[in-house]
C-alpha cells in the first residue's frame, strides 16, 4: 500500500495557497539573530498559510526544517525554495497526521535527513463549517478530531524519543476554543481538545526538560478559510469582527511559534500566545 493510498483525507483540504488571492504574507519581517541556528524543526501543514510562514521564520532564524504537508505538492515546494534562499536545508514529506504509521515514517526521515530534531510544530488542521449540529456527519467528525487532535498524539509519540533537554513542542490551538464557534463546532471541540493536551503534555514533559506550549491564533487569511467551506459573503468580511477589524496574516502569527520554540521562552511551559487582532479572551 502506497503512502497515497493510506490518506485517510479524500477532499480538497486544506487548498492550494497559489490558488489564493490576495495572497497571503508569509514574509519575516526582520533579520535573523541566530534564535535556532543548527536547530532542526518538524513543522506539519508547512506547505502554505501559517505553517509556510513558520517555516520562513525559523529557517531565517538559523533551523533546518522537515516541512510535512498533505496533498500539495506544489506549494510545498514552495515552502522548500523559500527556507533553503535562507541559507538552510529542508525536506519535503507528504503525510497524513491523522496516520499513526505515517508520522512515524515523517519523523524516521528527519532522522536519517538531519541527524536529530529539535522543535516540533503542531500545525496541521482542518475545519468544516455547518450551521446546524445535525449536518455534521460521523465521518467528518472523526476526520476532523483525527486531524486536528489525534494527529497530535502520533507526531509526539513518533518525536519524542529523538527530543532532549531544551526541545520545544508548540501546537496550534484557535481562538474558537475560547469564544466558542456557532458553525464550527467539531473543530473548535477538537481545539480545546488541543489546549488541554498541551498543559498536560507541559506537566508530564517539563521534568525532562521539554517546554510545551500553543499558539491560538484568530481569523487568519490561509488557505483553511476560502477552501474549508466559508461561503463568499463570510469571506468578504472575514476579520472584520476583531478589534482591529481585519485579519491578521500568517506572518504575524509566525512571531508567536519562534518565541515559543527558543531560548527566548525558557521560562515557559504550558501556556497559550493569543495573536488575535485584540480580542480578549481568558487564556
Amino acid at each position: 500500500m502506497s503512502d497515497t493510498d493510506e490518506m485517510i483525507h479524500e477532499d480538497a483540504l486544506p487548498g492550494h495557497e497559489s490558488a489564493l488571492e490576495p495572497k497571503p504574507q508569509w514574509q519575516p519581517r526582520y533579520p535573523g539573530s541566530g534564535r535556532l541556528k543548527d536547530k532542526v524543526a518538524l513543522i506539519t501543514g508547512a506547505d502554505s498559510g501559517i505553517g509556510r510562514a513558520v517555516a520562513a521564520l525559523y529557517a531565517r532564524e538559523g533551523a533546518d526544517v522537515a516541512i510535512l504537508y498533505l496533498l500539495e505538492d506544489d506549494d510545498a515546494a514552495e515552502t522548500k525554495r523559500i527556507v533553503e534562499a535562507e541559507g538552510r536545508r529542508a525536506i519535503t514529506i507528504r503525510a497524513d497526521v491523522g496516520s499513526k504509521k505515517m508520522c512515524e515514517r515523517a519523523v524516521e526521515q528527519v532522522i536519517e535527513a538531519f541527524g536529530r530534531l529539535d522543535v516540533l510544530v503542531n500545525n496541521a488542521g482542518e475545519q468544516h463549517p455547518d450551521e446546524d449540529i445535525r449536518d455534521i456527519s460521523e465521518e467528518q467528525l472523526r476526520r476532523t478530531f483525527q486531524t486536528n487532535i489525534f494527529g497530535m498524539f502520533f507526531m509526539v509519540q513518533a518525536a519524542l524519543p529523538h527530543l532532549g533537554k531544551g526541545s520545544a513542542i508548540v501546537n496550534c490551538t484557535s481562538v474558537t476554543m475560547y469564544q466558542g464557534s456557532k458553525e464550527l463546532l467539531d473543530y473548535s471541540a477538537t481545539k480545546g481538545a488541543i489546549t488541554a493536551f498541551t498543559r498536560s503534555l507541559s506537566e508530564n514533559l517539563v521534568e525532562k526538560g521539554i517546554r510545551v506550549n500553543a499558539v491560538a491564533p484568530g481569523p487568519i487569511w490561509t488557505p483553511l478559510n476560502p477552501m474549508g467551506g466559508a461561503n463568499p459573503e463570510k469571506l468578504e468580511t472575514f476579520g472584520e469582527t476583531t478589534p482591529m477589524g481585519r485579519p491578521g496574516q500568517p506572518n504575524e502569527v509566525a512571531p508567536a511559534f519562534l518565541f515559543l520554540a527558543c531560548e527566548d521562552s525558557s521560562y515557559m511551559s504550558g501556556q497559550v500566545l493569543h495573536p488575535n487582532g485584540g480580542t480578549i479572551v481568558n487564556g
